[in-house]
């Protein structure tokens, strides 16, 4: 279990889908010939172990196109190795994992080839938010995997459940609440939006942005730690020394399985949902064996697996899945997610970074 907990925290540390699936299904035999292979970027450790094991060599088995898995460094450095390489007419990975920031970020010098749709079989299922578009309308990148940030409490403490993401600013949670130290992975701005101004569209301006700051810094008597370390909050949270904050939802979901005292809830607001996207580099020379990964990737059979063994939440419409109800509230939830904005930090960055520590953590 020890294992699996770090795998699952380490998938957000990196965005890495760490795809422990046990068999996949087959699909038409297109491609055959040995010459088709396939440079696919995961990260390293655990996730690129799992890929190698469980992943590419069913997906061989299926299609004829050999996987070269390529190791990818974290955070934004593979997304600067792109760009340099794709200049050069070189293409270090064909298909890579990339955060939605790094899409938007990669969209700008139009690094990613655009996906063809008609060639995604199962394209009709991806959930809307899932396809990544540049502002023309073409497809930029197609959702691989989902996770949920959530309400998280220590039942020891608190014998029933929040309801809603106010619970951080009630003053009975004095020095209680461990979250998130970064603008741009806590994506508090977005659950303040969404709790006190209607919607993550009250972001649209700097005023709105400069409200939702003013709100949000109302709950720092509350908060005990602001946390990079992940494993640091969620040991905190098992004591009941930090007994509620925002955490990830499979985590604790994995946590309390084990017989920690600790659950997840969905706010009514809704969970915060991140996700990561295939993406095609312009340099790759491998477009059509690119299509059929990602066309593999999205079978409703995979995501379901997927969700089972990795939990993961699912890129495709709930119908389409054989997920129990049990299963699916694992990993997902019915109620509408709270999107993070992006484009907010791509386009104003660094003074979020700089709003933030002068408001909220400094």
């Amino acid at each position: 279990m020890k294992k699996i907990l770090e795998a699952a925290v380490s998938r957000r540390n990196v965005l890495a889908s760490g795809l422990a699936a046990t068999s996949m299904l087959a699909m038409p035999s297109i491609l055959r010939a040995q010459d088709k292979s396939l440079k696919v970027g995961v990260y390293g450790g655990y996730f690129k172990d799992s890929f190698d094991k469980n992943i590419f060599p069913e997906f061989t088995k299926a299609t004829g196109i050999a996987v070269e898995a390529v190791a990818e460094p974290t955070g934004e450095a593979w997304l600067v190795q792109l760009e340099q390489a794709a200049k050069a007419g070189q293409a270090p990975a064909d298909l890579s994992m990339m955060s939605q920031v790094a899409m938007l970020k990669g969209q700008a010098t139009e690094l990613w080839t655009p996906i063809d749709m008609t060639k995604i079989k199962n394209a009709s299922g991806l959930i809307d938010r899932f396809v990544n578009k540049y502002p023309d309308g073409r497809v930029a990148g197609v959702g691989a995997v989902a996770w949920y940030i959530t309400l998280v409490t220590n039942t020891d403490v608190y014998k029933e459940p929040p309801t809603s993401w106010t619970a951080l600013w009630d003053p009975a949670n004095a020095d209680k609440l461990g979250l998130l130290a970064l603008v741009s992975n806590s994506f508090l701005l977005e659950v303040t939006a969404k709790t006190h101004f209607g919607g993550t569209n009250a972001l649209d301006t700097e005023e709105g942005i400069l409200k939702a700051f003013d709100k949000l810094a109302e709950v720092k008597p509350n908060v005990r730690l602001w946390y990079r370390d992940e494993a640091q909050f969620e040991q905190s949270l098992k004591s009941g020394e930090i007994p509620m904050g925002q955490y990830y939802h499979d985590v604790t979901g994995l946590a309390a399985a084990d017989g920690f005292p600790v659950r997840s809830t969905f706010p009514k607001e809704g969970g915060i949902q991140d996700s990561g996207c295939w993406a095609l580099s312009r340099a790759s020379k491998k477009s059509e064996e690119a299509h059929i990964f990602i066309d593999y990737m999205c079978q409703p059979a995979i995501q379901a697996l997927m969700s089972r063994k990795v939990g993961t939440a699912p890129t495709l419409k709930r119908e389409l899945l054989d997920l129990t109800d049990k299963e699916f509230a694992a990993v997902s939830s019915d109620i509408e997610p709270i999107i993070p904005r992006y484009d907010l930090y791509q386009s104003k960055s660094d003074w979020l970074n700089q709003k933030w520590t002068e408001l909220i953590v400094g």
